[in-house]
């Protein structure tokens, strides 16, 4: 812990070399957050890329009145959570929308050569459609799943970086899994080898 504090104290100085070494040990797990509640790796390249950008001007205001990593991560699930929303207000355009021309409508064919074993394809439609049902949590909720269910953070941790208590947590949990429960049921059949009463 002593090397941690160092590194913080280097890195509030605005040594480069010693942010990158406070941070290695994160950064899978920040991309990690990112890709959950941003539901695709483009989104969560960068966001996570942002969540980096945002520790490291904002890390003079950590204090040391909680663990690094809490600290951490709570800037990681705010930030994604903000760059959802903004994404979420200027939409792109995907590669499947036909595009108008003169001569009439085209669509973009891009050929994929990968293969596509039948589990592999169960596995992310389950994936995928786990995903879309905690992108439609609201935001606290969203951020409880990802952190405890997601990435196994403690109660204990989860309640450092949201900066309430345990049984808030809990509660958030509890109501989150709940919806999350009732957005995927709405298609039983595609999920019921997944889903027991």
């Amino acid at each position: 812990m002593e090397d941690e504090k160092q590194l913080i104290q280097q890195a509030q100085q605005g040594n480069p070399v010693a942010f990158e070494q406070l941070i290695a040990e994160h950064q899978k797990r920040i991309f990690s957050i990112a890709y959950r509640i941003a539901g695709n790796s483009d989104d969560a390249a960068d966001m996570a890329q942002e969540v980096l950008v945002k520790i490291f001007k904002n890390i003079n205001k950590f204090k040391g009145d909680s663990k690094f990593s809490t600290w951490i991560y709570r800037v990681a699930t705010n930030t994604c959570l903000d760059e959802l929303k903004r994404i979420r207000r200027h939409p792109s355009y995907s590669l499947d929308q036909e595009i108008d021309t003169e001569e009439g409508s085209i669509s973009a064919e891009i050929e994929d050569d990968a293969p596509t074993p039948e589990e592999s394809a169960e596995r992310k439609a389950v994936r995928d459609a786990v995903n879309i049902a905690i992108a439609r949590l609201g935001d606290d909720h969203k951020k409880v799943i990802v952190l405890r269910d997601l990435q196994g953070f403690s109660y204990e941790e989860i309640a450092k970086i949201m900066n309430c208590s345990e049984g808030t947590v809990k509660s958030r949990i509890s109501r989150a899994r709940s919806q999350l429960k009732k957005i995927l049921q709405q298609d039983r059949e595609l999920f019921a080898d997944y889903f027991v009463k």
